[in-house]
This record gives structure tokens, sequence and C-alpha cells, in this order.
């Protein structure tokens, strides 16, 4: 975004009228943009006091005010004199609602993705394409969730053309709620899988719940889908749905086709046209499918699109291959569910093929999968048999599971390491690996597995 661009100034006036606050401002002011981190706030902001699991922003307002801000939105009793306190009910959803007032008086278009898996290679990808015709602002890492998403909107500057978000959900209603907020022009589900099944439950409500999605589309939009995912097609057509899909399915209105892949790119025919993607894996090519359809909206066409996708950078830690001297590290740690695991499998697979090299598999938990989460991990030990996987270590309680399952199921020589935790594993990572190895990191989140990717850089560079 060019420097020289000049940010809009609203008054503090209008900004306590849409999202209820109280008391007015103690002094007339204006103020460009939001913050919800003290520490990166800037002279002119407004500090939004967010309560989260391990920081209370309210705890902050003072050393916000210190370093320049023009106001603090709280939903607690906060003194602070000589300062502009606006008071409200809850600050998440005042956030939410500056930004939804936010996006309704800019002029950019908004493309929002939701699905259970591949959200942000896609956005990565429409973002890549786009940006080399329109001025495109894309949300900050995975910011997808009640705070993520207003901040992405309200990142956007006013000369911005197209704005690229994530929509994330953990259960029933977030995804509604999120819509509402960013009105979309175009709306993508890529897809549905048994993910965050502790808040859903089952497959049927994921699909009702990403479909959500469509509720709040601006009357001439257009809602994408993935016409290989049943459950998402059959629920759209239960629900009089208008859709534009995509997927290897011939009723599909963009069909990929002639698909073929090595472990570290995947080549494949849309419309005619053959492109070439510079990422490993066949969920991949489902994204690159995904993103494409999202860019013919705005008039790219299947060549202008194939054109863009050779320069595609890697996306950090989801199937980001890293070559550390010898070893190659398929750094996809991000987070972790059974689709994701088994795509990342699969690439492993296929670079154990190319290369003639030991494949190594790092595998922590996957967290969140309710009732199915043992049954889960068993299929998973059956997943890791499949792939060939030489050497085994999982990190966690429920990938004990996993470990049991693969050394029956392996018809092979497999050998493998368990450890309760990531710094153990750390503590043990250089004698178990091969500087010849490809290793495959992967397991949620909450296991802190780039913490083991990291070892590996310093162990071999």
């Amino acid at each position: 975004m060019p420097a020289e661009t000049k940010l809009n100034q609203f008054s503090l006036e209008l900004l306590a009228r849409i999202i209820n606050a109280e008391p007015a401002p103690i002094a007339a002011a204006c103020f460009s943009t939001v913050s919800t981190d003290s520490r990166t706030t800037r002279p002119g902001e407004c500090f939004f006091a967010i309560a989260g699991e391990n920081f209370d922003g309210h705890d902050y307002v003072a050393d916000a005010f210190a370093k320049g801000a023009a106001c603090a939105v709280v939903d607690k009793d906060i003194r602070q004199a000589g300062q502009n306190i606006l008071k409200v009910g809850d600050a998440v959803k005042a956030l939410g609602d500056w930004a939804r007032w936010y996006r309704r008086e800019m002029n950019f278009t908004v493309a929002a993705i939701t699905g259970s898996v591949g959200k942000t290679t896609t956005r990565q990808i429409i973002y890549h394409v786009l940006g080399r015709h329109f001025r495109v602002s894309q949300s900050p890492k995975n910011f997808n969730n009640y705070i993520g998403l207003p901040l992405t909107l309200l990142a956007a500057r006013p000369d911005d053309e197209i704005v690229v978000a994530e929509i994330g959900a953990n259960r029933p209603g977030e995804v509604s709620y999120l819509t509402r907020v960013a009105c979309p022009d175009i709306a993508l589900v890529t897809n549905v899988y048994p993910v965050h099944l502790s808040g859903f439950g089952d497959l049927r409500t994921i699909a009702a719940e990403k479909l959500s999605i469509a509720e709040a589309l601006r009357p001439d939009g257009t809602l994408i889908i993935n016409q290989d995912c049943k459950t998402l097609a059959g629920a759209c057509r239960e629900k009089n749905l208008s859709f534009v899909s995509f997927g290897k399915s011939p009723a599909s209105d963009m069909q990929v086709t002639d698909i073929s892949h090595t472990g570290r790119e995947s080549s494949f025919t849309i419309n005619g046209c053959r492109l070439t993607l510079p990422l490993p894996g066949l969920a991949n090519v489902e994204n690159a499918c995904a993103a494409c359809a999202v860019c013919s909206r705005f008039g790219i066409t299947v060549e202008d699109f194939a054109h863009a996708l050779r320069t595609l950078p890697a996306v950090p830690m989801r199937a980001e291959l890293l070559n550390i001297g010898n070893l190659t590290i398929l750094n996809d740690c991000y987070n972790a569910n059974p689709a994701s695991m088994k795509n990342a499998l699969d690439i492993l697979l296929d670079l154990a093929k190319d290369s003639h090299r030991r494949p190594v598999f790092i595998c922590g938990d996957m967290a969140e999968l309710g009732r199915q989460s043992d049954a889960l991990h068993v299929e998973l030990g059956r997943m890791v048999a499949n792939a060939k996987v030489k050497l085994l270590i999982t990190v966690g309680a429920l990938t004990k599971l996993t470990a049991k399952t693969a050394r029956t199921a392996a018809q092979y020589n497999m050998h493998i390491e368990s450890f309760d935790n990531t710094a153990s594993l750390c503590n043990n990572l250089k004698e178990l690996i091969k500087d010849s190895d490809i290793v495959l990191v992967k397991g949620s989140r909450s296991v802190g597995l780039e913490k083991a990717a990291d070892a590996l850089k310093g162990f071999f560079s």
C-alpha cells in the first residue's frame, strides 16, 4: 500500500453512537485506526480493551494512553483522569459493531472464506493473484475470529479495492455472527470435514455452520462451494441456496481435471488451461481451484490466474518445505485434524518416493475432536502405516493410540518413539533424526510442534 495513503479520521462522538457507549467523550477528538495491543498502539488510535484467556486489555489502558491513544473502549470501570474512556457492555461486540459500520461505509469488496481446512492457503493464493490487478488487503495471519475478523476489516485503507478475509468457527453461531460483520460480496466454503467436533458434534452441523456464511451476502453476492463435498452440496440444495461450484466433479462450474503431483508441486487443468502450482499435495490443488473460482468473479481469466500462480510463495507452517543442509522438513505444524493429517501424509509419501529417503513423522495430538477423538487417533495410526512412515515420533497422550495402531497395522519395520510433550521430544530429537531424512512435523497448535521444527533447523543448519 502506498505510504502516502491518508487514513480516514472519525470523531469519538460517532464512535460512541455506533457502539452505544457512555459516557460521551470528554474532549472533541478524532481517531484513525484501532488497536487491541497496547505494545503496538500508535498516536491517534482507539484502543479496545479486550479481556482474553491470558491477558486483560483493561490492565493496559494506561499504557495505551501513554503511547498516544486518542481514546479507549472498555467494558469494566476504568479511571483514567483527563482521557477519553468509552464504556460499553461488551468490548468485543463493540469492536464488531464498529467494524460492521466501517465495512458498510467503505467502498471495498469483501471476499470471505470459511471451511474446515485450507482457508489460509486459499486466502494467500487469492491475495497473490488479485494483488497483481487490484489494491488488496488480507487477514494478517489467520485473523478469523470475533477479534481477528473485525481487525482485518478495520485494517483496510481508504483506497483498498478488495479485502480477502477468513471466517473461522469452533461452535455453532460464530460464522453467522462474523458474516453479519463482514457482509461479504463473495462467500467461499472450501470444504467440510470432521473438525472441531467437540463444538459441532457431527458433519451435518459443520456444513450448516459453514453455509451460514451466505446469510449476510450482499444482494448481488455470490456463494461458492466445493462440489466434491456431498454433505455441503446437499445442504445447499436443501436450503435452496444459489451457488457457483468448483471441484473434480463434472457437475462443477469450475472443474479441475488431469491432476498430477510430486512431493514439491502439482499440475492440473481448468477449462482447458494447464496450471502448475508450486505447492505440494492434492489438497492444495483443491485450494487453488477454489481461489481460481473467486478470482474469476473479478474478471481474472484462468490464463492470468495460471501465470500468477507460478510465483506463489510458500505459506509458513502449512506444507512448507524447508531444506536444512541435507535434511528436508515438511513444516505443517500450524494445526491438525484428520483431513489435514491425511493431506500431509500423502505429501510425505510422495516426497519419499521421489527421493528414496527415510520418511519420518513427528506427530502431535489432534485437539477438539470431542467424543470421536480416540477413534480418529486410531484411524490416524492406519494412515501412518499406509504412508509407509519408517520412524514415527508421537507427542501427547492421544497419539499414543496412534502409535499403538500404527505398530499393529504396519506390514514392515516401523520404529516408534513416544513423548509426553514437545520439550521432552526436543531433548531427544538430535539422536533420532538423520541428516538425510524427510521429516513431517504436524500436530494441533496446543502441542507447540513449531519448537521441534525450530530445533531441527538449529541442529542441521
